[in-house]
């Protein structure tokens, strides 16, 4: 659980560099007591080390962080193909300012539905779908 949630609050830091830090921090608690619990989480590991996660919730892609040190190797895409595996249709919502993960879910298949704010941030977000 450890390695999981610093993946996810390091590169959450990373690619939501419109966001402060103190927010991402301030959710710690409840990712490590609420979300991740809640969800199906699949992680990425190589000798003991957990390099990524993904974390289902039904059809909804709740999470999907790699450690920012291993990004770009294809990881991230292994844990959508594996998602692909065990459902049949996929949904999920990314920050409109974060170009790199909206640009990489569009490689994976994944359509733009429409655009909102979230209510957490006052952030616009895309809902996407698979297939």
């Amino acid at each position: 659980m450890e390695q999981v949630i610093t993946i996810w609050l390091e590169a959450s830091i990373q690619a939501h560099d419109f966001v402060a830090s103190e927010f991402w921090e301030s959710k710690s608690i409840d990712m490590r007591e609420t979300y991740i619990p809640s969800s199906e989480t699949y992680v990425y590991e190589e000798d003991g080390i957990i390099k990524g996660f993904i974390a289902l919730y039904n059809n909804t892609v709740a999470a999907l962080f790699i450690s920012p040190s291993h990004q770009r190797h294809g990881i991230g895409s292994q844990l959508i193909a594996k998602s692909k595996e065990i459902r049949s249709k996929l949904e999920l919502t990314v920050y409109k300012e974060n170009h790199n993960s909206t640009t990489f879910y569009k490689k994976c298949g994944f359509k733009i539905m429409h655009e909102q704010i979230d209510t957490h941030t006052g952030y616009p977000e895309l809902f996407m779908v698979f297939p």
